[in-house]
């Protein structure tokens, strides 16, 4: 298979659907609704906590898989998903908020999904009960067979950047919405000859290559429409963590000159009044301040509240922020203390990056495992998952990652696949261009028509 056709078969990977997309082109795939079977033998009550990438393609294969003895309950706080995939090129005019802005009717309509708007505020493992908070008071108690808990992700707070307001001031835009907005008019204020001033938080966090594309976004606008400006990127990382060929290309040929890579650098913290980003090199062990017309510190990354408070971390570091999980199911390692208990998305560290599309993947492993559960099955003994993620270089040009991943029984955790050479089935583009920039837009398109359609 030509790898422009390998690439936007990944945004879709039910066999099914490929088998439709060879036979009779991608409008079929795109337009095509999978029948909810009337009894596969699966009978149960599954809750799902979130409504992104992860949650939405959870629940949907649920129903598709499990059939309608499976009862799915959706559970999400917001009235609508905003992609944060493709929201980096909301910061140059090329893509809008509103156009990427998605809702769980067709989940509700198509596939038999009951949706609940509502907070939930505690889990009861051992009850096998979650307690929501209604939007318009009160609390009411869910009980469930199987959970799964995709609640995606919480910032931690930057020093000096104590408030809301002072957070809306300094928008990370990590969670795609308003806060992508204001940075976007930011970057338009911006005169010629300033200067943009970003950081990178120590991995592992959302969609590693995310950051990396944002600094060549922003560069190649300035470029066009604020000469003379500079991007600076404050990396707390070593080096570049993901498409270390690609990037290092980009910042030292394509955008040379404007984007100036550091790495090593911890943010201490922000400075609101001078607007200056404070950090320290951790190689050097020198700390300096950066000042720049705008501010885009990014923060550290972690489990949210939900799942700190039901005890839930399990990471094994000093300060845990992460719920390790068996990728053969992505039930919680702890199954005597959580039992048929399963986190997936962001929270959840099981050996592949935090990135949208691997969150469809962890979701229809997932939805497979609780099926056969739901039938006195087990699941799977070797599942495997691909990764695969576009960056935009500049306004038309785009490169590519992908990466194969099996199951290791002996740390239950994904591995990067492996042939008997030796040789790992992973790759990327190294050269940006308008090709890829073309297949990353059709890309998106069926990667959220699987998800939400």
């Amino acid at each position: 298979m030509q790898r422009r056709h390998f690439l936007r078969a990944l945004g879709a990977t039910a066999a099914g659907l490929a088998a439709m997309r060879a036979a009779f082109g991608e409008d079929s795939v795109t337009n095509y609704i999978a029948p909810v079977p009337a009894d596969t033998g699966a009978a149960g009550n599954v809750i799902v906590i979130g409504g992104g990438m992860a949650g939405a393609s959870a629940a949907k294969y649920l129903r598709v898989w499990g059939g309608q003895r499976v009862k799915v309950t959706m559970i999400e706080r917001a009235p609508s998903y905003v992609s944060n995939i493709m929201s980096n090129l909301v910061l140059n005019g090329s893509r809008t908020i509103s156009g990427l802005t998605y809702k769980w009717d067709k989940l509700v309509a198509n596939y038999g999904v009951a949706r609940i708007q509502a907070d939930v505020i505690a889990i009861d493992a051992t009850g096998r009960t979650v307690t929501l908070a209604l939007p318009g008071g009160g609390e009411k108690l869910l009980p469930y067979d199987r959970l799964v808990i995709a609640p995606g992700i919480a910032f931690d707070t930057i020093p000096g950047l104590g408030t809301a307001a002072l957070q809306a001031q300094f928008p990370h835009a990590w969670q795609a919405g308003a806060s992508t907005t204001t940075l976007r008019d930011q970057i338009r204020a911006m005169p010629s000859g300033g200067t943009f001033v970003m950081t990178i938080p120590k991995a592992p966090y959302r969609c590693p290559p995310g950051p990396y594309e944002r600094a060549c976004v922003v560069a190649d606008w300035l470029k066009r429409n604020r000469p003379g400006s500079k991007v600076i990127v404050l990396d707390e990382n070593p080096g570049i963590v993901a498409e270390k060929e690609s990037f290092t290309r980009a910042f030292e040929q394509t955008h040379a000159g404007v984007i100036e890579y550091r790495p090593s650098e911890i943010l201490v913290s922000v400075d609101p009044v001078s607007k200056a980003v404070i950090t320290t090199n951790s190689l050097m062990n020198t700390t300096q301040a950066w000042k720049g017309n705008v501010l885009n510190p990014i923060p550290r990354q972690r489990a949210p509240k939900l799942l700190a408070d039901a005890g839930m971390l399990n990471d094994g570091a000093a300060d845990p922020k992460w719920v390790k999980v068996d990728a053969k199911s992505y039930e919680h390692l702890d199954t005597l203390r959580f039992p048929n208990v399963h986190v997936i998305g962001d929270p959840a560290m099981h050996g592949m990056p935090k990135a949208g599309h691997v969150a469809t993947m962890e979701a229809r492993v997932c939805a497979d495992a609780i099926t056969r559960y739901l039938r006195g099955d087990r699941p799977m003994d070797n599942p495997v998952a691909n990764s695969a993620c576009y960056s935009p270089i500049t306004f038309e040009t785009a490169s590519w990652l992908t990466a194969m991943y099996q199951y290791d029984s002996a740390s239950r955790q994904m591995k990067a696949f492996e042939y008997a050479t030796g040789m790992f089935a992973s790759g990327e583009a190294g050269v940006a261009d308008k090709d890829n920039f073309d297949q990353m837009n059709k890309w998106f398109v069926q990667l959220m028509a699987d998800t939400f359609a």
